[in-house]
């Protein structure tokens, strides 16, 4: 299907994987786009391996199953890739984005000889520098904006705004820190 983008989320329960891959769903379907944005559980317990995808498209969509060919990928722990094949049915058109303070030469060999792009961002670093505390979903939901190019990145920033100002009427706070963690992010992703 023309204009179909597929992302396969790894994390662990209580990272904020399928959060993230709702947040996406929410705005892309603000722009207009055809979406889908479900997770699939494992053991529903706090640091399970946790598994969610996305479908936007520009079409309807008709497929209903989980995504055995991602277009990208997403790893919100690192520590998946030493278990998970990650990697797995990923087109080497696509990306794989990695929650990492590590360079990407490090990662490389364990992507079971993955061939195609490989993209890093320290969500640590920037949860941290924007928020205070470590929530990686914020972060790793802009790298996936900056890397897929699914929408504009100024759209994407307007939309989610809004949607955190209708999650967290009651804690500007946090609607603050999340969008200096967005910002931040989009500018921190390395290929």
């Amino acid at each position: 299907m023309k204009g179909l983008t597929e992302i396969r989320w790894h994390g662990r329960g209580g990272q904020g994987a399928k959060t993230a891959a709702l947040l996406l769903a929410d705005v892309a379907f603000s722009t207009g786009a055809e979406v889908q944005g479900f997770p699939e559980y494992g053991p529903e317990r706090m640091g399970a391996p946790i598994t969610a995808y996305n479908r936007v498209s520009d079409k309807p969509i008709r497929v209903h199953s989980n995504i055995y060919a991602p277009d990208y990928v997403v790893v919100v722990d690192e520590t998946l890739l030493e278990d998970i094949d990650v990697t797995a049915g990923l087109s080497e058109e696509g990306a794989v984005i990695i929650n990492t303070a590590k360079d990407k030469e490090e990662i490389i060999p364990l992507l079971k000889g993955y061939q195609g792009r490989v993209c890093t961002i320290d969500a640590r670093k920037v949860s941290m520098e924007a928020l205070g505390m470590y929530f990686p979903n914020s972060p790793m939901l802009a790298a996936v904006i900056k890397v897929s190019g699914i929408m504009p990145e100024e759209k994407f920033l307007e939309e989610m705004q809004m949607s955190y100002e209708h999650k967290f009427a009651s804690k500007p706070q946090v609607i603050e820190g999340n969008m200096k963690a967005l910002k931040i992010a989009l500018k921190e992703v390395k290929e």
